[in-house]
């Protein structure tokens, strides 16, 4: 392994850059639906050693003498999101006529984007390089720095954030309590990178060593919490999630909206599959076909299938006067309405996906006859802020539609008094492919960040009751049309809010690079 390693590092050219994509591209196994989290120590160990051997003219500026090591980041990104999100080219054929030409775009052009994060990464690591531990304290801290600014910069795309990777059940999700998303990229990067201390490098013992005490106490907290930890107790409330598995083109075709209608409400009469008949039922996203507030006999229909004391919460289209000699603005929401088929509330989406809802630059891009891909004419416009579903008898829940649920931003403090985070989304977008068990994994992170239960609603593509520690109670896999009556979990109280958990980012960061800054000076007087 060490004459491995040695080679890894003298590589050049192409060679290199393709060791650094074949490395980013076998981190993907450690993704779901593979969850084979071991690939990571692969893929940052010979990040390590590539980066080990990316050194510049040492006589040239800065931005020359970290290049070899931005090149090198790069393609080790490219091959990571190439390979965890090639699944994104679906949505644009199922208007293929229309979208097809933008497949490359999609495929390849976003890959190639935020592959430009993780060169950074290597760059600003590579700054701080030294030949033992504290490269590896350097690549950590510089890792986590990129994926914070991923999650916000251009507004935000964090899927996949490595994090994820170090937590592909709900026993290794438990630390996300105490670090959230953001401290768990850190530490799983210092993890992964760890055995290149085993051929190269001073500072081997204590780097290994400080790797095997943190994912011992990983697994031995998540042990902690699962087993020797009192459940909290199920509520009172039962909850049916409707998974209708109806077919994007379908959807999108005009003639079949009444179909569409029909079999939603069919799943919602259907007999309780327990004991329990659901108090509340959901649908997904976008499921009611059609504008609710101009289709009083829907809302009709609706009020027959349900019981006067029962609550449909269905994600659709709601559409606002723009004012005088202004188009109306369209919103992507969630209504709730009560069994006599009144509407109780709305909630909006905030986070709008650009190009899929809205178009930046949208004058512009319209002209050469760009139009978003799920979007009304004009594109859908974006609330200010997340509303509450307040519903009768005291409860409440937080929305977040579609992949709003991989913001851990988009919760602020008004979630921890709701009942439940509250998913809607229609991932039948992307077909069968890893997309969707992508970002169910995500949104179960998010339930064990809060402390509170999951309850997510897919037109396919994972339905599920999800408790607070990421435990999926009850749910329907994808590409299975019906549904599941489920009694919602108890919450728990968060060990840390959202804001806390930013702080054990920054203090993560802080240390990572002054360990990095201890050992780069040392290494500078070693060589001297």
């Amino acid at each position: 392994m060490e004459r491995l390693a040695g080679k890894v590092m003298l590589m050049s050219g192409w060679t290199r850059a393709l060791a650094a994509f074949l490395a980013g591209l076998v981190g993907v196994l450690a993704l779901q639906p593979f969850g084979f989290f071991a690939a990571l120590f692969v893929s940052f160990s010979v990040l390590v050693w590539l980066i080990d051997g990316a050194s510049g003219d040492p006589d040239a500026g800065l931005l020359r003498r970290l290049a070899p090591a931005f090149r090198i980041g790069w393609c080790f990104g490219f091959g990571y999101f190439l390979g965890g999100l090639w699944w994104l080219g679906n949505a644009l054929l199922v208007e293929a006529d229309e979208f097809a030409w933008a497949l490359p775009l999609a495929v390849l052009g976003l890959p190639a984007f935020l592959a430009f994060f993780y060169g950074l990464a290597a760059a600003l690591a590579r700054l701080f390089w030294s030949d033992g531990l504290g490269r590896i304290f350097a690549l950590a801290a510089a890792f986590g720095l990129a994926e914070w600014l991923r999650s916000w910069m251009f507004t935000g795309f964090p899927w996949n954030a490595v994090g994820y990777g170090a937590m592909p059940v709900a026993l290794m999700m438990q630390p996300a309590r105490i670090v959230g998303i953001a401290g768990m990229n850190v530490l799983a990067v210092f993890v992964f990178a760890a055995p290149a201390l085993f051929w190269t490098g001073r500072g081997k013992r204590l780097g290994l060593s400080l790797a095997v005490l943190l994912l011992a106490l990983q697994t031995g907290y998540g042990f902690y919490v699962l087993h020797l930890q009192p459940d909290p107790a199920d509520t009172d409330v039962t909850i049916r999630l409707v998974q209708p598995m109806i077919d994007q083109s379908v959807k999108l075709d005009d003639g079949q909206r009444a179909a569409v209608f029909e079999k939603h409400l069919a799943l919602t009469a259907a007999p309780p599959s327990g004991k329990n008949r659901p108090d509340i039922v959901v649908w997904p996203e976008t499921s009611i076909p059609f504008i609710l507030t101009d289709n009083p006999d829907a809302l009709a229909r609706i009020a027959d299938v349900l019981d006067d004391d029962q609550v449909l919460i269905a994600g659709a289209v709601r559409a606002e006067e723009g004012g005088t000699g202004k188009p109306p603005r369209y919103y992507n929401s969630i209504y709730a309405i009560d069994g006599t088929g009144q509407i109780l509330g709305a909630a909006d989406k905030v986070h709008l996906v650009p190009f899929g809802e809205y178009m930046p630059f949208e004058e512009v891009l319209n002209s050469w006859g760009i139009n978003a891909v799920a979007a009304f004419p004009g594109g859908f416009s974006g609330a200010r802020a997340h509303q509450v579903l307040t519903l009768p008898k005291g409860r409440s829940f937080y929305p977040l539609i579609c992949y709003e649920a991989i913001f851990p931003g988009e919760i602020d403090p008004t979630a921890y008094a709701t009942d439940a985070l509250l998913n809607i989304t229609n991932d039948a977008w992307f077909g069968d492919t890893p997309g969707p068990y992508q970002h169910f994994h995500q949104a179960r992170v998010r339930a064990v960040e809060t402390g509170l239960p999951l309850v997510r609603a897919a037109n396919n593509g994972i339905s599920a009751v999800v408790n607070s520690r990421g435990e999926v109670a009850l749910g329907l896999p994808y590409d299975r049309s019906g549904f599941v009556d489920a009694a919602i979990p108890g919450k728990v109280a968060p060990f840390h809010d959202i804001v806390s958990q930013n702080l054990w980012f920054w203090c993560l960061v802080a240390i990572f690079f002054g360990s990095a800054v201890i050992s780069r000076h040392g290494f500078i007087r070693r060589a001297n």
